[in-house]
């Protein structure tokens, strides 16, 4: 983990229109972090270095089941790189996912040398400090504050969001949806995935951790979203996920989806 220190320029990317209707899950900026900016970013040897990182994590990403860790460089010129893709995401948007966000953490963090970049459907974490295997705590919560559900639903969901986020680190890649059928309210999705560089023990403290840290603001919501660098979790009243879990004709349909208006940030300070 970085200490707080660099942790000094912290984006979160909200749209918040009153009234704006976009499609359900388009891929959005929903995160940024960049550590202080550092001189020696302009070097060749580190650019060469991240260049050769990032044309590792974009090949292999995508044909590794979303997920990749490797380094480029030696000694203390090495750079550690990390790319996840949520679990239903195809190999193709994958990689279209991959490259947007490298393309914000060169635009934005360009002389950052601790960077994490979080899009709905893929996040990359890159760093000269070695952070593979360790649980990061930081954290991020959107939704929309005055989409309220109804209340006789709000405890069935929040509980069946446990659920899922207790199944999760037992699925062979830390990723797990389900449906919740509330009657006539309608279903309820739900989805949480852990990256998979953590061990399954981290990965069930992580989601079990950001679910109780953003409970009392998320909980009476129809939807909302947390991302994390370890751990991240979807829950929605339509069905934004690609059907890979649910069985053929169940909630097949998509409609457009709500756009965020408010978010909450758990970074720690230490």
């Amino acid at each position: 983990m970085v200490d707080s220190d660099v942790r000094t320029s912290v984006v979160f990317l909200v749209f918040m229109l009153s009234l704006g209707i976009c499609h359900a899950d388009l891929n959005q900026n929903s995160g940024l972090l960049c550590s202080d900016a550092d001189n020696s970013t302009s070097e060749s040897s580190f650019r060469v270095n991240l260049d050769n990182l990032l044309g590792l994590l974009t090949e292999k990403g995508p044909s590794s089941n979303g997920f990749f860790k490797t380094t480029a460089g030696r000694r203390s010129g090495k750079i550690y790189g990390l790319i996840q893709c949520r679990g239903d995401v195809s190999a193709e948007n994958c990689a279209n996912c991959t490259r947007e966000a490298f393309a914000v953490a060169l635009r934005d963090c360009s002389k950052s040398k601790n960077v994490q970049v979080w899009f709905t459907w893929c996040s990359l974490h890159y760093s000269n400090e070695h952070f593979f295997g360790v649980w990061d705590q930081e954290s991020a919560a959107t939704f929309n504050k005055t989409d309220f559900d109804n209340a006789s639903i709000v405890s069935r969901g929040f509980d069946f969001m446990s659920e899922v986020t207790t199944t999760a680190p037992k699925r062979p890649l830390m990723f797990h949806t389900a449906v919740l059928d509330a009657g006539k309210f309608g279903k309820r999705y739900g989805m949480a995935q852990c990256t998979r560089d953590i061990s399954r023990t981290d990965c069930s403290r992580c989601l079990d951790t950001r679910l109780m840290t953003f409970k009392s603001s998320i909980e009476n919501k129809r939807g909302w979203e947390v991302y994390g660098s370890s751990c991240s979790m979807w829950y929605h009243d339509y069905q934004f996920y690609s059907n890979i879990s649910i069985t053929a004709n169940d909630g097949k349909s998509r409609r457009p989806g709500r756009l965020r208006s408010s978010f909450l940030a758990n970074l720690p300070i230490t």
